[in-house]
């Protein structure tokens, strides 16, 4: 059989999100794990994750019965300032992506510095993910502003 050579198949792409929560930063951090592990979910429905929040810890959604998809690999964590996972995320194709929380407080507001960069074979459906971020970010910040108000 013969190799299929592809030129040009190689993408990337870049998200920045830059957001002001009006929350101490442990609560944000906290919430942020929350949010990655038990807590996940789309906008459709819950998806429910397990995150080892230690370097070298898995990210990933257990099925059950020894079934699930594994989403990445914390690469770096600094409570409460800092988590990283390099994985292929929600890709089932030959991809690398990076996501990084990066979070400083000043006056009791916390500032989120949110970044996913991916390369590799991208499929248009694996490059509409801005709403998806839109929508955890969302989520994260409601969660935190509510803790913070108890």
């Amino acid at each position: 059989m013969a190799a299929n050579v592809m030129e040009g198949v190689v993408q990337a792409f870049e998200i920045i999100k830059e957001e002001e929560i009006a929350a101490p930063i442990e609560i944000v951090f906290e919430t942020i794990l929350e949010q990655m592990g038990p807590l996940n979910s789309t906008p459709e429905k819950p998806m429910p994750m397990v995150l080892e929040a230690w370097p070298g810890g898995r990210w990933y959604r257990d099925l059950g019965n020894n079934t699930g998809h594994f989403w990445g690999t914390v690469q770096a964590i600094k409570s409460p300032s800092l988590i990283e996972i390099s994985g292929p995320l929600f890709m089932s194709n030959p991809a690398a992506n990076n996501l990084q929380y990066r979070l400083t407080e000043e006056n009791g507001v916390t500032r989120m510095r949110f970044v996913h960069r991916s390369m590799g074979w991208i499929g248009e459906y694996e490059r509409n993910v801005d709403t998806g971020w839109s929508h955890f970010i969302e989520r994260i910040r409601a969660a935190a502003v509510a803790r913070a108000r108890k």
